[in-house]
């Protein structure tokens, strides 16, 4: 956390002086008024200095965001990203040319970056908030293929009479899942195991 204590011969001051070795501006910043300060007599005999305490306010958002260009840099895939926030909701979308390997196969590196932009947003933040990242529209093809994941392997479930386990996945893709045979009264769903490794299993209605 970056933070500076200025003085100066008014409050105003004080704060100008601190936002100048901050580099920053007023409305980004948390101002403590530590003395107001006295002018004195003739403005010299006793007189005293303002003191402020001021503190950058740091954007989680701005934080999550710096960290996955660096990562992707890193990664030699340069990216732009789109930030849209719902609620607590954040989503980070993530367009580049080599943009694929970004996601992983089945979008296992995506996941990750996900995984690891949620724990930064949520060490800056004061309410927990829901990373969702996304590149080239993947979570919605995700999500279709899921769908259709659900009712082919309910349909092996009721056929074999056997529960029929998935591979891992993380909870909102759980979820997925579990919606989808949500009106299905054939089968039940249920979760298992521990994370990294819970994953769904299908079972037929007794």
């Amino acid at each position: 956390m970056k933070q500076v204590t200025a003085t100066g011969q008014t409050v105003e001051e004080a704060v100008e002086s601190a936002l100048a070795q901050l580099n920053t501006t007023k409305d980004r910043t948390d101002v403590t008024i530590i003395d107001e300060g006295k002018r004195g007599f003739f403005g010299i005999f006793g007189a005293r200095p303002a003191v402020v305490k001021v503190t950058v306010i740091i954007d989680p958002i701005d934080e999550a965001k710096k960290f996955l260009l660096q990562v992707s840099e890193q990664m030699g895939v340069p990216v732009s990203i789109e930030i849209k926030r719902d609620g607590k909701q954040v989503h980070f979308v993530l367009t580049g040319e080599k943009i694929a390997l970004l996601i992983g196969k089945r979008g296992q590196t995506l996941n990750s970056l996900q995984y690891l932009t949620q724990l930064v947003i949520n060490r800056f933040s004061n309410h927990y908030l829901t990373v969702i990242l996304d590149a080239e529209d993947y979570r919605n093809r995700r999500n279709d293929t899921l769908i259709q994941l659900a009712h082919r392997l309910a349909l092996k479930a009721l056929k074999t009479g056997k529960d029929v386990a998935l591979e891992p996945m993380p909870s909102y893709e759980r979820k997925v899942i579990h919606t989808a045979l949500s009106d299905n009264k054939r089968v039940k769903t249920y979760s298992d195991g521990s994370d990294p490794y819970r994953h769904i299993v299908i079972s037929p209605a007794k």
